[in-house]
């Protein structure tokens, strides 16, 4: 384990996320998952189904992060490009993965068998190893630091689980919350001075209106458990000196 910040990118995938048609709930499975290996999400970008754009994105992300994932778009349909796009970002060819190919066979023997649309989802960018998943058979894709993964959320589940304690990550994020019926407004000089205080520190601030009064629950996130105490303490005695009431853990 080390202080160094490990950080991930995810571009999602499909047409069908920015019309709305499917609710996105794998920003929120990926982010959670990445906080467990010690790994920080620093940016998402939702895409369409076009080439040039999954391309872009993957190559902007996979270079600003130590690693990329992405979701969506490996499936068997004429626009699952997901393999093509990172292929053409990484400048190499499109092959048939052998064990990718045989793993649909044995999954398709008694389902009809493997025709050319599922043949598509044994197709890798040249270099690549697989995922596991043990839900659907087909598998995810590993090239250098990127991840290919399904956009069904619980498939993806089953990827991420595949790759439980396999990425090298940093110090897992710690935080503490507290809040109360605050208007953020009210206290936004005292979160930037104890914020400033605490180097290792940062403060998140989140409001919400419940039976007719508004408030704000202020999460302190550190990889340092000693600051992260520090930094509580003081929000806290800072909070009660302007005197207002606060609830540790939030509310």
């Amino acid at each position: 384990m080390t202080d160094r910040i490990y950080t991930a990118g995810l571009v999602v995938i499909g047409d069908e996320i920015l019309s709305g048609r499917t609710h996105d709930k794998n920003i929120a499975q990926v982010a959670s998952w990445l906080q467990v290996q010690g790994i920080r999400l620093a940016e998402v970008r939702v895409v369409p189904d076009i080439l040039e754009k999954i391309v872009e994105a993957v190559n902007a992300l996979r270079e600003a992060n130590d690693y990329l994932f992405t979701t969506g778009g490996i499936g068997p349909t004429h626009d699952d490009i997901t393999v093509d796009a990172v292929a053409a970002a990484l400048g190499v060819d499109v092959v048939v993965h052998p064990q990718a190919r045989a793993v649909l066979e044995r999954y398709y023997a008694d389902k009809g068998g493997v025709n050319e649309g599922r043949l598509r989802m044994a197709r890798v960018p040249d270099g690549a190893e697989l995922i596991p998943n043990r839900m659907s058979g087909a598998p995810g894709i590993k090239i250098g630091n990127i991840h290919l993964m399904a956009g069904v959320p619980h498939i993806t589940a089953q990827m991420l689980d595949s790759l439980t304690g396999t990425l090298e990550g940093g110090a897992p994020l710690l935080s503490e919350t507290v809040g109360g019926f605050i208007p953020e407004s009210e206290v936004a000089l005292l979160l930037r001075e104890v914020e400033k205080a605490h180097e290792k520190c940062q403060i998140g601030s989140y409001p919400f209106f419940r039976e007719g009064k508004v408030g704000a629950n202020f999460v302190i996130r550190s990889t340092d458990a000693d600051a992260l105490q520090s930094c509580l303490h003081t929000l806290c005695e800072g909070l009660g000196e302007l005197g207002f009431d606060f609830t540790p853990g939030g509310v």
